[in-house]
């Protein structure tokens, strides 16, 4: 049965995840968003053996277990069988620099050698095209194996004996050989030494990586492995930072909250480049920054809440039939339909975003007076819709209202522009824009209070909560220690808390009441315990969330609070970031370890 104990691998290009015995069960080609040509993960599991996998068997398997070598997204795969003997395979996506530019292509790497003994080992290559609905055609040469599809042609070079894979004989594994599964094209050295260079180098590229960033004194392999992790979802190439790299995780079983995460949204922003610049991160900072600079660039005043990894605006949703979902729950899905969705508080978002450039120095393209401008255009939008009804931060497909999360962050653009005017000088737009803020401020502290619950509430003039409210903190609408946010938290640990775990909503949407905690939800709520005078609680409630995560270090979206099961798309950037922020809100100073 399939699980979400994978590993992931990649190079900003695309990405592949890896399950524990060493199955390539997920990866879309020729990046994040295209067609899985790797896609058991979608199609029930063991159930189904035609396709879609990359696999190295071991005859009389007995136990696994995986890896990351330190500091860098490569993956060891060790297996061993009953007899004894034990193989490893080591997995990675290439990613160094070469000519001044970074060298990444769509090409993984697959090295088994023997650690014990002569393993006896199959290997199946089953790649196919079109969401499982087509097999490729195959060729063979003397040293490689050609997989055509309509759109695609892959190569699979190796040294190990072509005729073995493609008959999937079972053959003894005497020496390391080398699979290195890409693009159609020769090599231009031998197998073995593309492998052991391009392996060095990306061993190398990663180390000097993970040793730029900012890491708080405690949990620090965590936040490595998390951050490692947001790295690998961003689309280099455009800046873009996907929710994660998978669609149709249910987010809980059977529930068909099943979604394609494979696409940037803008709701993420703010809270990404935050974290970004927490980690010093600051060249993904600057990407990702480009990349919401283009969508302003490419608007003309209106914003979508999600956009495809090049700004494609139309991300049309779609059901496929050739793959039955994971453990069989479908639809998959291809495509977001929430596109089309108003979703208020997108203004907000990437006002609170682009606002960096503003006043951080480090950035090589600092914010000028022309996109200041441009985002005065955003700004008038928030102030005539920040009361106005939409489908709110959870995308609700079938019911509208005013959501006080929209309306605060309609509120955060114009407080922000107030603030963008003053650092440029503008002093009379900055007293406007804060007249806006106040005006807007005094309206949701009224029409989202609910003073028969002692708290703030998720629509105006409403009765339920939802954990986007624990962001009014954060936001800077509310001090963390003013009695109504308090009373708000007091509510919220009531109504949406469960175990160490918090839901973000009770209330049932349009699939019924909702099965499974949000992760990110949790880590929002930890932040605020902390804040709020409980560290002790909040650290105690924060390691319970690591031991949810995989192995391997990894989060999805959701878990079940009563089993702590993953569920939702994987894995969740959105979840990585919660656990970075937490771990930095919570760890000791450096000053004291020593």
């Amino acid at each position: 049965m399939n699980s979400l104990e994978l590993g992931l691998v990649g190079n900003c290009c695309f990405g592949a995840l890896i399950d524990s015995v060493g199955k390539i069960v997920w990866c879309c080609l020729p990046r994040f968003d295209g067609d899985p040509v790797f896609n058991s993960l979608l199609n029930n599991g063991e159930a189904n053996s035609d396709g879609g996998f990359f696999a190295v068997d071991l005859d009389g398997y007995e136990s696994s277990f995986q890896v990351y070598e330190r500091n860098t997204a490569i993956l060891k795969t060790h297996l061993e069988a009953a007899d004894g003997t034990c193989l490893e395979i080591t997995d990675f996506a290439p990613r160094f620099y070469q000519y001044d530019r970074v060298f990444r292509p769509t090409t993984i790497i697959r090295i088994v050698k023997p650690v014990q003994g002569a393993p006896k080992v199959r290997v199946r290559v089953r790649p196919n095209f079109g969401y499982g609905s087509l097999a490729p055609a195959m060729t063979r040469g003397s040293n490689h194996i050609r997989f055509v599809g309509p759109d695609l042609t892959m190569r699979l070079t190796t040294d190990a004996t072509v005729s073995y894979l493609v008959d999937e004989t079972w053959f003894l594994l005497d020496r390391p050989i080398v699979m290195i599964l890409g693009p159609d094209e020769s090599l231009t050295q031998s197998v073995s030494e593309t492998a052991r260079v391009f392996l060095d180098n990306t061993r190398t590229y990663w180390q000097r990586w993970c040793r730029s960033l900012s890491i708080p004194l405690e949990w620090q392999d965590a936040v490595i492995r998390a951050a490692m992790t947001l790295k690998l979802c961003t689309y280099e190439e455009t800046g873009a930072i996907i929710a994660a790299m998978t669609t149709s995780i249910p987010e809980a079983p059977h529930s068909a909250r099943n979604w394609d995460y494979r696409f940037c949204w803008l709701r993420d922003a703010y809270f990404v480049i935050h974290t970004l610049n927490r980690l010093s991160a600051t060249q993904t900072l600057e990407n990702y920054l480009a990349y919401i600079g283009n969508v302003v660039a490419n608007t003309d005043g209106e914003l979508q809440p999600l956009y495809g990894l090049t700004i494609a605006k139309d991300l049309d949703e779609r059901n496929v039939e050739g793959l039955a979902g994971y453990r069989g729950m479908g639809p998959v899905r291809v495509g977001n339909q929430a596109y089309k969705q108003v979703q208020n508080d997108v203004f907000g978002s990437v006002i609170l975003a682009v606002a960096q450039t503003f006043f951080d120095s480090r950035l090589i393209r600092p914010g000028d007076i022309g996109l200041y401008r441009q985002l005065c255009h955003l700004g008038q939008k928030a102030v005539a819709c920040f009361d106005k009804p939409d489908a709110g931060i959870w995308e609700l497909r079938t019911k509208n209202a005013v959501h006080t999360f929209s309306a605060l962050m309609c509120w955060a653009a114009t407080d922000r522009l107030a603030r963008i005017a003053d650092r440029l000088g503008e002093t009379e737009e900055a007293a406007a824009w804060r007249g806006h803020a106040d005006r807007m401020h005094a309206r949701i502290d009224q029409d989202a209070w609910n003073e028969d619950l002692g708290s703030y509430v998720a629509t105006f003039g409403g009765a339920e909560l939802d954990a986007s409210l624990l962001l009014m903190h954060e936001l800077g609408f509310v001090p963390c220690k003013h009695p109504r946010f308090q009373g708000t938290l007091k509510a919220i640990e009531r109504v949406l808390k469960k175990g160490s775990h918090l839901y973000r909503y009770a209330n049932a949407d349009d699939f019924g009441v909702p099965e499974t905690a949000f992760t990110v939800c949790t880590f929002w709520y930890i932040e605020v315990l902390a804040l709020s005078g409980r560290k002790a609680e909040a650290r105690e409630m924060f390691e319970r969330i690591l031991s949810c995560r995989t192995q391997l270090g990894l989060l999805s979206e959701d878990v079940d609070p009563n089993t702590g099961e993953l569920w939702g798309n994987f894995p969740q950037t959105y979840s990585m970031v919660g656990l970075i922020k937490c771990a930095m809100r919570l760890s000791d100073n450096w000053e004291e370890a020593f």
